[in-house]
């Protein structure tokens, strides 16, 4: 395991995985690895959401895991996505994921079925047991139903040693003071929106798992370093900048199509495809993230 992953803090990238003509790009993914790395990114999160799990078929999964385990060589840390709402394919993904060299794994709570918080924590029980690498939960309710209870995650940190952080996409910022709370010093937390970084840094989280690292490494980078630095005036600075593009990078027409867009119209990707029943940034949206990619000194392809 490599010592970088410990703590999990800092600025970790939940990278776009990129197509061309209805398939992965590799040589392309290699590209987009190595400006992450030369930016100063912490960590990189391979097949995440922003990364279209969901669209990618199990092969095409674990290839680009082991590629991007392979590109990146050592350098920075790889955390898998290997969550499911199944745990018997969960403990296939950690299985295989493991045997291609990942450091850690991103664990979704399961989607749609919606357990209870004891299945939760059988479920991510099952989860520990089957690795010894360490875990980031993610807990995104809006996306699965379901939220990772604070007692839930205060179990599983009190259990299980390879328990080590949780991303947190509910938009509660009470959130980050109750797990601190509740697990005492036992697990980081990570926000899982771009747009509360700040405000989950001061409460205590110890980064964040971002999308628009994205398009934007090296401003994430700096922002977070600010934050642990105490640089108020320099957060304020690049907030008043950066604000509204950190916050349309995901919301303005859904993740990841808006942020290929951007990376696309910016000229830092070679091709925004995404997959069924993702499409294309609608015409009506186009010319508002323009606006705001030329506001911020990025040039379009208008």
């Amino acid at each position: 395991m490599s010592s970088q992953v410990t703590p999990f803090a800092g600025v970790y990238t939940a990278l776009i995985t990129p197509f061309r003509e209805g398939k992965v790009d590799y040589p392309e993914l290699e590209r987009q690895l190595e400006r992450q790395i030369q930016a100063g990114v912490h960590g990189i999160v391979a097949v995440g959401t922003t990364g279209e799990s969901p669209t990618l078929d199990t092969f095409e999964h674990l290839a680009v895991i082991e590629a991007t385990v392979k590109f990146v060589n050592g350098r920075i840390p790889v955390i898998a996505g290997t969550g499911a709402n199944a745990t018997s394919e969960a403990l296939y993904l950690i299985r295989e994921a493991d045997a291609r060299g990942v450091d850690a794994h991103l664990q979704v709570a399961p989607y749609y079925n919606k357990p209870t918080q004891e299945g939760l924590f059988r479920h991510f029980s099952a989860v520990a047991e089957s690795t010894e690498k360490p875990i980031m939960l993610y807990s995104i309710p809006g996306r699965c139903g379901i939220e990772i209870g604070i007692e839930t995650v205060r179990r599983l940190s009190e259990n299980f040693e390879n328990m080590r952080s949780i991303k947190e996409a509910g938009g509660d910022v009470s959130r980050v003071s109750q797990l601190r709370q509740a697990c005492n010093g036992r697990i980081t937390i990570l926000s899982g929106d771009d747009g509360l970084t700040v405000p989950f840094m001061a409460e205590g989280a110890a980064g964040v798992v971002s999308v628009a690292s994205n398009l934007l490494p090296e401003i994430l980078v700096d922002l977070v370093a600010k934050m642990q630095n105490g640089d108020l005036p320099g957060v304020h600075a690049l907030l008043k900048r950066y604000y509204a593009l950190l916050t349309d990078l995901v919301f303005l027409e859904g993740n990841p199509v808006t942020i290929k867009t951007a990376m696309y119209e910016s000229g830092f990707l070679a091709d925004a495809e995404v997959r069924l029943p993702m499409v294309p940034m609608s015409e009506v949206n186009l010319p508002r993230l323009r606006a705001a990619l030329k506001e911020i000194g990025l040039s379009t392809r208008e």
